[in-house]
């Protein structure tokens, strides 16, 4: 079993949403990462998203675009991000840690020297925004014959049976996004997310489903929480990473989290 599984069997088992935490790998600087990465499981994460910096991400609102920019600044490449995570790994064995991303970046590297690399450093999985499913099965296998997940994103306007093909090619966890439009741009609506959970949900083959774009605090994760399996917050934590002094972006992150987890639960 995956630690991905894993961790969403025990959530299952405590009745409890995962709170899935995601920054830029790299920034504001490269050192300050693996020590970020840590404050948040210390603040209740139970999942990372490391994102893999990348020139164009076009479904980025400008707080992430200008965490990657920070990043691309000291040349953070995929290969810098795999030694995070194995950095990581050092002490942390149990925490799943997802790369999201940018398809470029994964093709320039190659799916197998990619795979190979990403077993060494007990990465669990990706989140590759522009990739669509039909195309995704050369990844897909290659990622599946070494036990790492191919996580899929459906949206707003992903029809049921749409919806239900995509939960059947990927892994891991279905992302929904919670509106059309980048990240950051607003605060998703709870009540819009409910209605169309109940279908995305019917059909999602078992996978849990998390709900990202628009979470930005306790008070918008509570209240989408009661209609998924968890939650993604990802803007509000990279405007931290950027806003804060690199001392200080640990104690920050933590008590960020922290804030959010006790909400969830």
């Amino acid at each position: 079993m995956s630690r991905l599984a894993k961790r969403f069997a025990s959530l299952a088992r405590d009745g409890r949403k995962a709170l899935n935490t995601y920054i830029v790998a790299g920034d504001p600087v490269p050192e300050a990462t693996v020590p970020a990465m840590h404050a948040l499981v210390a603040g209740g994460a139970d999942l990372i998203e490391l994102g893999v910096p990348f020139s164009d991400p076009e479904a980025e609102g400008p707080t992430i675009q200008a965490g990657i920019e920070r990043a691309l600044a000291h040349g953070v490449t995929l290969g810098d991000v795999m030694d995070m995570v194995s950095a990581f790994r050092r002490d942390d064995r149990d925490t799943p840690v997802v790369l999201m991303g940018y398809l470029n970046p994964f093709l320039r590297m190659g799916y197998e020297d990619f795979c190979t690399q990403a077993v060494a450093a007990d990465v669990d999985g990706v989140i590759v925004v522009n990739l669509p499913p039909e195309e995704a099965g050369t990844f897909q296998e290659a990622l599946r014959s070494r036990h790492m997940d191919l996580v899929l994103l459906v949206a707003p306007t992903t029809t049921a049976e749409r919806a239900a093909y995509i939960a059947g090619q990927g892994s891991g966890f279905l992302y929904y996004v919670s509106y059309k439009g980048v990240t950051g741009a607003r605060h998703a609506d709870a009540a819009d997310v409910a209605k169309r959970l109940t279908g995305i949900r019917a059909v999602a083959g078992g996978l849990p489903v998390l709900v990202g774009f628009g979470i930005k605090d306790g008070a918008s994760a509570a209240a989408i929480a009661p209609h998924a399996d968890g939650v993604v917050v990802g803007s509000a934590l990279v405007d931290t990473m950027g806003s804060t002094p690199v001392a200080g972006i640990g104690n920050r992150l933590k008590a960020q989290v922290r804030d959010i987890r006790d909400a969830l639960d």
